[in-house]
């Protein structure tokens, strides 16, 4: 057995079948604390059905998905989010009704107000307590992610650039231990790209979260990730370091074509 503690999040032979497709086959991936993983592979490749298995929303046809070590493959998506495996879609999802605080603040609810309706109803001091520390963690999120002066602005008002930002505070606001982040540069401008990579680089270093992300801006994931998996029709055909992945002839011909210089 090998030294150390075990990877943050772990995919082992992820095998998922549609009839006779295979969408994913024996796809294996680690992930350690505080490094991050990107996910290269044409449309179709496998990566947001790895994605699914990951996060729990579907259950893989073999093969197994582990947190922190321990076998996850059965739990569901709730119970996964709740151990801090946060997870963003390539469509957005924000509440549009909601203020862009609001929609942050919804993250933190399950863990409950802090003495059930009676406490609200008398504004006990654990609620008060527990309402001031959720606020809190809300406004670091923000501010990390530049959105403090839009805290009170509708979330359906918002471009899509600066709702994706939105998204990723609302999976920052509870410590996060991993993130699975599907495109997360999707629509943001020059700017808000280079906000992402610093905010995933101080979640890294401050709170050792591990990062997963989809993306098809290969120049981002290059600089962002210490690793790169690249998927093709539901397999791994190459895996490691940005500087082995921009060398490999077989990723080249697959996926990479003239985007990356050699």
């Amino acid at each position: 057995m090998a030294d150390g503690p075990p990877p943050a999040l772990e995919a082992a032979h992820l095998t998922v079948r549609f009839g006779g497709v295979r969408a994913l086959d024996e796809v294996d991936l680690a992930v350690a604390p505080g490094s991050a993983c990107g996910l290269l592979g044409p449309n179709g490749a496998g990566k947001t059905t790895l994605f699914d298995c990951l996060s729990g929303v579907r259950r893989p046809s073999a093969g197994r998905v582990l947190l922190d070590g321990a076998d996850v493959t059965r739990r569901s998506p709730t119970w996964r989010a709740r151990q801090g495996l946060r997870r963003t879609f390539q469509r957005q999802q924000t509440f549009g009704s909601l203020t862009v605080e609001e929609n942050v603040l919804v993250a933190t609810e399950w863990h409950g107000g802090g003495g059930g309706p009676l406490a609200d109803a008398v504004a006990a001091p654990t609620r008060r307590r527990r309402e001031r520390e959720r606020r809190a963690a809300a406004a670091d999120a923000l501010e990390l992610c530049g959105l403090t002066a839009l805290r009170d602005r509708p979330a359906g008002w918002l471009p899509i650039g600066t709702a994706r930002l939105v998204e990723l505070a609302r999976t920052l606001v509870d410590r996060p231990r991993v993130l699975l982040l599907d495109e997360p540069t999707s629509g943001l401008d020059e700017q808000e790209v280079a906000r992402v990579a610093d905010v995933l680089r101080q979640v890294r270093a401050d709170v050792g979260c591990a990062v997963v992300l989809v993306e098809h801006d290969v120049d981002f994931v290059v600089a962002a990730c210490d690793r790169i998996v690249v998927l093709d029709q539901g397999r791994v055909i190459a895996h490691g370091s940005p500087a082995e992945i921009q060398a490999d002839p077989a990723v080249r011909a697959v996926y990479l074509g003239t985007e990356v210089a050699s």
